[in-house]
C-alpha cells in the first residue's frame, strides 16, 4: 500500500489528526503557562478553553480510530477471503480461512453449507464525494443445514470473526450516536455455499457491499454431481 493509499484510510486519517489536536493541546498548556505567569488571568482563562477543547477532540477522534480497528477499503470487487474445506465426519467439517494478508485460521463447522458474513459501512454525501470509499470487516462464519428442521435443532457452529476484545464501531455507534457523524449506515451483508470434501471458495465484496461466494472449477463439479463431492 503506498502513502497515499494509507491517508485514505479513515482510521489512519483520524490517528493523525487527533496527534495533531495533542500536539495543539500541549501548545496550549504551555501558551496557559506563560499567561499565568504574566497575570494575564482572562487569556489563560481562552487558552485553557482551547486546551480542553483540543483535548476532548483528540479523545473523540482517537476512540473512532479505535474503533474502526479491522475495517478494510472497499475497491469495486475486494477479496475478502478464501475457503478450503475437508470433511471429518457426515456433517463435520475442518474449514481453514485464509486472509489476502496472508494470515489463516482453522475451525469446524456443522452442517450442509458454510456460510460468511460481512458488517459494511457506508459513509454520507460529502466522504463519498471525497473519494472515501466504503468499508468492511468479517463478522462471522458459521454452519448452515439444508433442511429448516435440522436447522433448528441440530447443533449450531458460529465462529466470530470480529476484533477480540469485543469493542467495534458497532458499539461506538450504539452507545454514542453523534461520534461519527459522517458514518451514513452500517449493515449486513452475506453468502453461503455447500460444503465438499476438499472444496475451495472465493469471497470477494462488490462495491455496493454485497457479498460474493464463488468456489472454484473443481468444487462446482463436486456441488453439481448428484452425490455431492
Amino acid at each position: 500500500m503506498n502513502p497515499i493509499e494509507l491517508l485514505r484510510l479513515p482510521a489512519t486519517v483520524l490517528l493523525v489528526l487527533a496527534a495533531i489536536l495533542l500536539l495543539l493541546c500541549l501548545l496550549q498548556l504551555v501558551t496557559l503557562r506563560r499567561r499565568l505567569d504574566a497575570g494575564a488571568r482572562l487569556a489563560a482563562c481562552w487558552h485553557g478553553l482551547l486546551c480542553v477543547a483540543c483535548f476532548a477532540l483528540a479523545v473523540l477522534l482517537g476512540t473512532g480510530c479505535w474503533a474502526l480497528r479491522g475495517y478494510r477499503l472497499l475497491g469495486e470487487e475486494a477479496p475478502v477471503v478464501d475457503i478450503d474445506a475437508h470433511i471429518l465426519s457426515p456433517q463435520r467439517w475442518a474449514v481453514t480461512l485464509a486472509w489476502p494478508d496472508g494470515s489463516t485460521r482453522r475451525l469446524e463447522l456443522a452442517g450442509d453449507d458454510w456460510r460468511v458474513e460481512a458488517v459494511v459501512l457506508k459513509w454520507k454525501l460529502p466522504a463519498v464525494l471525497a473519494g472515501l470509499p466504503p468499508l468492511y470487516r468479517l463478522d462471522r462464519i458459521d454452519g448452515r443445514y439444508d433442511d429448516p428442521a435440522q436447522e433448528a435443532s441440530a447443533p449450531r457452529t458460529v465462529v466470530g470473526l470480529g476484533s477480540a476484545d469485543g469493542f467495534d464501531l458497532l458499539d461506538l455507534r450504539r452507545q454514542y450516536p453523534r461520534a461519527l457523524p459522517m458514518v451514513d449506515a452500517v449493515y449486513g451483508s452475506g453468502a453461503f455455499l455447500p460444503l465438499v470434501d476438499g472444496g475451495h471458495y472465493s469471497v470477494s465484496l462488490a462495491r455496493d457491499g454485497a457479498l460474493v461466494a464463488r468456489p472454484d472449477a473443481a468444487t462446482r463439479q463436486r456441488i453439481s454431481s448428484p452425490l455431492g463431492g
